[in-house]
């Protein structure tokens, strides 16, 4: 990442055609080990955008679903309880054993009973979840909270408190803190409007839909042989639906899934029989296709985009 123009070049090396905006926030949260906020509609490239950073950097990728009702213990740590419960069993008769030789002393069986206690929460009892085995990794990595706007507020500001500075505090064994801060990837679809703390904590980046030029450089990178002239053939129907009043426009890993679909079916051009065929893999309800339908043929005669 010596440059945005390095971070470019390496990016699509990797299969990832990122405009020069994207390429110069990803940049600067690297730089500044700040997290990226990446925003934008389902399907535009958002969690390959991390995915793709991991593959450049030979780092390892650490994600975290997001979803509501996520709390602490699934996305920070957890004791084994189960593991806890079975040395418990184990232990049975040595406790007894040990409580017998501290005779008639009280004080003497409890410090006993607290020395073997304290080994159920130590590190062979913990479960890492994704933030906690982000802050382990000695060389870095790409954590991935992935949908962010799924979680709960309360969980956001709990977020907000491990990023702020890469750390997190574990009573019974201490402060854990980051060797090296991870680079932090959270994407949003918009399902919720975010807290203005966490937004300022964040670098801000929005994907939006590609324009034809950038979509027809992304489907020849994604698949590899397909013919220039199908491309473009393809690309431009797909921004002609987005110019349509559907429920769900086709996003770029739609046109993409298409334009595979079209190779598997031999298609050299588009023509209606073929895309009537195929239309099921841009168009997720059925409205939507009963609404194109009728307009396949006028689309495809539209001059290319």
């Amino acid at each position: 990442m010596a440059s945005v123009d390095a971070l470019i070049e390496g990016l699509a090396g990797v299969g990832y055609i990122a405009s020069r905006r994207i390429a110069t926030a990803l940049y600067m949260a690297v730089h500044l080990q700040k997290p990226i906020l990446v925003e934008g509609s389902a399907g535009v490239g958002k969690t390959e955008l991390a995915l793709s950073t991991a593959a450049l950097l030979s780092l390892p990728l650490i994600r975290m679903q997001c979803y509501e009702g996520l709390d602490e213990s699934k996305a920070l740590y957890e004791w084994k309880y189960g593991k806890q419960l079975l040395y418990t069993q184990i232990l049975k008769d040595r406790m007894g054993a040990q409580l017998a030789e501290a005779g008639g002393g009280m004080d003497e069986a409890m410090d006993r009973l607290h020395g073997i206690g304290d080994l159920f929460f130590s590190e062979p009892f913990l479960e890492p979840r994704p933030l906690m085995k982000a802050l382990r990794e000695d060389d870095g990595c790409v954590l991935l909270i992935d949908e962010i706007d799924k979680s709960d507020e309360a969980f956001e500001a709990f977020l907000l408190e491990v990023l702020s500075a890469y750390q997190v505090s574990i009573p019974e064994l201490g402060v854990l803190k980051a060797k090296t801060p991870p680079i932090v990837f959270l994407t949003s679809n918009n399902v919720r409007d975010l807290g203005d703390a966490l937004k300022r904590r964040c670098l801000h980046l929005h994907i939006p839909l590609p324009d034809a030029a950038l979509e027809r450089k992304i489907v020849a990178s994604r698949v590899p042989g397909i013919e220039a002239k199908l491309t473009h053939e393809l690309v431009s129907f797909v921004q002609s639906l987005r110019t349509l009043d559907l429920r769900k426009s086709p996003s770029i890993s739609e046109t993409v899934d298409w334009a595979r679909a079209l190779i598997l079916l031999n298609a050299e051009s588009l023509d209606g029989e073929v895309v009537r065929d195929s239309l099921n893999v841009l168009l997720k309800f059925e409205q939507d296709i009963a609404a194109v339908e009728p307009q396949i043929v006028e689309l495809i005669r539209r001059p290319l985009a």
